[in-house]
This record gives structure tokens, C-alpha cells and sequence, in this order.
């Protein structure tokens, strides 16, 4: 455990030398707020995340820290085939950006294997960041031709309209990303798509 601590206390100072001060103001005044925030750039944490590799114990220790370097690197690292359910419910509880939303799909729960279970739930949660995370990995799942059964059809289809007359804008773009992903599935897809969006007066964007 002593070599964990370690870790994360040599990773923490890391990041003074990947500080970016503009990087860092231009996201406070975009209200993306961090109790720590030292600006680093996605290239600079993924080449970090490289030389650490797959590590479930360091990602558990840094998704502890308040610290929004700290936070994407342990998206970065946690592998995907070991991490139960139960503390992916954990670490969504605890996603409070858009940003680190972002990053957790891309980097981690889309791999999952339970991750259309997720993205399911997620999607019919009456929680922004919740349903912002689903309906991403659903378009990333429907960019890799995963196809949805009937019930998941349909109920993609009804949360997707839900989301697009939201006010949330975060949540309609991600929705429509995930519609659009969804009709490329092939011409049926395109065809359920488009009549879905016809009923509420919507379009592809």
C-alpha cells in the first residue's frame, strides 16, 4: 500500500512540470471547477498513462484524489476486464464535469463488459451526467456495430426523443450523437431513426 502512496504522490508532482496556466484559466472560466486543476493536456496524461499501464489498485488511489489530472488518469489506467459494477456506480456518483464524464467513456466504460447494461440505466436516469454518459456509450458502442435487440431499440429510441426535447444541451448533443451512430447501423436503423425524430418534429442535425 506504502508503494501506491508513493505512486500517487510522484504522479501529484508530475504534474507541476505539465502544468498549463492557460489551459487551466480558460476551463475556470468555463465553470469546470477542480479543487486542484493543473491544466496538463490529454497527450501529456495519455503518455503518463502509457508508462504507468494497466494498474487497478494505482486507478483506485487516484480516483480518490481531488485532482482533475489525477481523476483522468485513473480513467486511463483502471482496466476495463477487472473493475466491478459496483464501483463504476461509485465513480459516476462522484463525476461532477462534463470533462471527466467525457474521458471515463472514452477511456474506460465503454470497454467495460457490462457497459451496454450501464449505458441503459444511465440513459433513463433523471440525471444529466448520468444520461450524458449513456447515451455516449451508446454512440461509441453503435460506432463499433454493436447492435441493440428489439426492447433495447425501442427504448433507446423513447429515451433519445426524451432527451432531445430536454433542456440540457450537453444531453441533446450527446443524444443525437448516439441517434446519429444508431441510423449508421444500416438502413433499417436509418429508417427507425428518422421516423422517430419525424414524430417529435425533429431532424438530423
Amino acid at each position: 500500500m506504502t508503494d501506491i502512496k508513493e505512486q500517487v504522490k510522484e504522479i501529484k508532482q508530475s504534474f507541476r512540470q505539465m502544468m498549463d496556466g492557460a489551459v487551466a484559466k480558460s476551463m475556470r472560466d468555463k465553470g469546470l471547477s477542480y479543487k486542484l486543476n493543473w491544466g496538463a493536456t490529454l497527450p501529456r496524461l495519455r503518455e503518463k498513462a502509457d508508462a504507468y499501464g494497466k494498474n487497478y489498485d494505482l486507478a483506485i488511489a487516484l480516483w480518490k484524489e481531488d485532482v482533475r489530472e489525477c481523476k483522468i488518469l485513473a480513467t486511463m489506467i483502471m482496466p476495463a476486464d477487472q473493475v466491478l459494477p459496483e464501483v463504476i456506480d461509485i465513480w459516476m456518483e462522484q463525476i461532477t464535469s462534463q470533462e471527466i464524464a467525457e474521458q471515463a467513456v472514452f477511456n474506460l466504460f465503454q470497454h467495460l463488459p457490462y457497459a451496454p447494461e450501464k449505458a441503459y440505466t444511465w440513459m433513463a436516469s433523471d440525471q444529466e451526467l448520468y444520461q450524458y454518459c449513456g447515451f455516449h456509450i451508446l454512440a461509441r458502442l453503435f460506432m463499433e456495430k454493436r447492435e441493440p435487440n428489439e426492447r433495447g431499440i425501442n427504448e433507446f429510441l423513447d429515451q433519445a426523443l426524451a432527451a432531445l426535447q430536454g433542456k440540457s444541451l450537453g444531453v441533446r448533443k450527446a443524444a443525437m450523437a448516439a441517434v446519429r451512430r444508431f441510423s449508421e447501423l444500416g438502413l433499417v436503423y436509418e429508417r427507425l431513426a428518422k421516423s422517430a425524430l419525424k414524430r417529435t418534429n425533429l431532424d438530423f442535425l
